[in-house]
C-alpha cells in the first residue's frame, strides 16, 4: 500500500509537467534506441562479413607464388607452383585430406548473339566442394575429364542468367576465349559480395585451362583442405617445408611463395568487425549518458520547485527515506519507460536500416538487455543525488521556502 501511494504522487508529479518530462524521457528514448540500433548495424556487418569469407572455404590453406623483385621494389609475381607440388603435398603431408591446383584469368564467354567477359577458373572436381559450391542443376565434371582436358565447363548462375536468360544451359555449348565448351552444370548462388561475384564465372578443368585456354604450365594457386580436426598453423608448417624442399631452396633464402590460412583470415575480419562493433556502442552509450543527465538536471529543478512540499510533508512525519524512495521512483520511472519505448525505437530503426539500405542489421537479445540494464542503472545514478538532496532538506527551511 505505502509502495502505491509513492507511485501514485510521483506519477501525478510527472503528469503536472507532461512536457518537461516527455523531453527528460525522450534522451532515454534516443540513448537506448541509439545502443541497440548501433549494435545491430555492427552486428550485421560481422555476421555480413564473416559469411562471405566463410562461403569461400574456413579449413583451407592457399597457397600461392611469392613476388620477386630487388631492394624492396616488386616487380612481379614468381611462376614457381607445379601440379608436381601439389601431388607432393597430397603425398608427403599426411594431415592434407585434399589439394586443388588452379588457374585463373579472364574469358570472354559467348552463347549465341549474347556474350560476356566473365572470371574462368581452373581446377580440379574437388576445389568446388572445398570453395563450398554446391551444383544446382547438372553435374561435377568428372575426374576422367580432367585428365583427358574435356571441354566441359560448369556455370554460375549469374553467367548462365546473361548469356543464356530462360534457356536451359545443361547440354548447351558455349564458347570461351573461341573454343566450344559444354556445359555439365550450374552452380548455387551464393550472392554477389561487392569485390568479387561468385555466380558470375566459369569452372573448368584446370588441365584444359592451362593447356587450351591460357597456355600456361604453372599454377596460380593450390588450395589445401586438411582433415577434422588438423591444427592449421601445424599444417601449414608442413605445407611450407614440403614445398621449401622441392624448390631446393636454402634456409637463409626467403620462401618463394605465400601460404594464407582461411581461420587466421576468420579471425581477423572477426576481431575487426568486434572492435566496430564495440565502437558504435559507444558512441549509442555517449547518447545514453547525455539522456540521464537530462534527467538529473529535471530532476534538481523538480526539487528545488517542490522545497515547500517536502517541507510540509516532512513537518507531518515523512521521515528521509520516504522522500528519497519518491524521487528515485520517479527518476527511475522515466529512465524504464524511456528504456521501453527506445527499444521499439532502436529496434525499428536498425529494422528499417536493414530494408531501405544495402547493410545488415541483426539486433542481438542482449543488446537489449544490456540496454534496458544500462537504461535502469543511469536512472538510479542520475536520480540518486537530487533524491538525497530533497530527503536532506531541514523541515524549518523548506517550509520558509518562496
Amino acid at each position: 500500500m505505502y509502495l502505491l501511494i509513492i507511485m501514485k504522487v510521483a506519477l501525478k508529479s510527472m503528469w503536472a509537467n507532461k512536457l518537461r518530462s516527455f523531453l527528460a524521457v525522450l534522451g532515454i528514448i534516443i540513448g537506448v534506441g541509439a545502443v541497440i540500433a548501433m549494435l545491430a548495424i555492427g552486428a550485421g556487418a560481422k555476421s555480413q562479413i564473416l559469411s562471405s569469407i566463410s562461403a569461400m572455404g574456413t579449413d583451407l590453406l592457399i597457397v600461392r607464388p611469392a613476388q620477386h623483385g630487388t631492394g624492396g621494389v616488386m616487380t612481379g609475381v614468381q611462376q614457381n607452383l607445379t601440379i608436381e607440388d601439389a601431388q607432393a603435398i597430397l603425398e608427403e603431408v599426411p594431415e592434407v585430406l585434399a589439394v586443388a591446383p588452379g588457374v585463373q584469368g579472364r574469358g570472354q564467354v559467348k552463347y549465341f548473339g549474347r556474350n560476356s567477359l566473365v572470371s574462368v577458373t581452373g581446377a580440379p572436381a574437388t576445389y568446388l566442394s572445398m570453395r563450398n559450391f554446391e551444383i544446382e542443376r547438372g553435374r561435377v565434371f568428372s575426374e576422367t575429364e580432367s585428365e583427358r582436358t574435356a571441354r566441359v565447363a560448369i556455370l554460375g548462375p549469374t553467367t548462365v542468367e546473361n548469356l543464356m536468360g530462360a534457356d536451359d544451359p545443361i547440354g548447351a555449348v558455349i564458347k570461351i576465349n573461341g573454343m566450344n565448351f559444354k556445359v555439365v552444370g550450374v552452380t548455387k548462388s551464393k550472392g554477389d559480395q561487392g569485390w568479387f561475384n561468385p555466380d558470375d564465372q566459369v569452372f573448368v578443368p584446370y588441365l584444359t585451362a592451362m593447356k587450351q585456354l591460357f597456355g600456361l604450365d604453372r599454377l596460380r594457386e593450390i588450395d589445401i583442405q586438411g582433415r577434422p580436426g588438423t591444427d592449421l598453423l601445424a599444417l601449414q608448417d608442413a605445407v611450407g617445408e614440403v614445398l621449401r624442399r622441392r624448390h631446393r631452396l636454402l634456409p637463409e633464402v626467403a620462401d618463394d611463395f605465400e601460404v594464407r590460412n582461411q581461420a587466421e583470415i576468420v579471425a581477423t575480419a572477426s576481431s575487426v568487425t568486434r572492435t566496430f562493433t564495440i565502437l558504435l556502442g559507444a558512441v549509442g552509450a555517449i547518447s545514453l549518458l547525455v539522456g540521464g543527465i537530462g534527467i538529473m538536471n529535471i530532476m534538481l529543478v523538480t526539487v528545488t520547485e517542490r522545497t515547500r512540499e517536502i517541507g510540509v510533508r516532512k513537518a507531518i512525519g515523512a521521515k528521509d527515506r520516504d522522500i528519497l524512495r519518491q524521487f528515485l521512483f520517479e527518476s527511475v520511472f522515466m529512465s524504464g519507460l524511456g528504456g521501453l519505448l527506445g527499444v521499439i525505437a532502436g529496434v525499428g530503426s536498425a529494422e528499417a536500416v536493414g530494408r531501405m539500405t544495402q547493410f545488415t542489421t541483426s539486433v542481438q537479445p542482449q543488446s537489449v538487455v544490456m540496454a534496458m540494464t544500462f537504461a535502469a542503472a543511469v536512472g538510479i545514478f542520475f536520480g540518486y543525488y537530487p533524491a538525497r538532496r530533497a530527503a536532506r532538506l531541514n523541515p524549518i527551511d523548506a517550509l520558509r521556502y518562496e
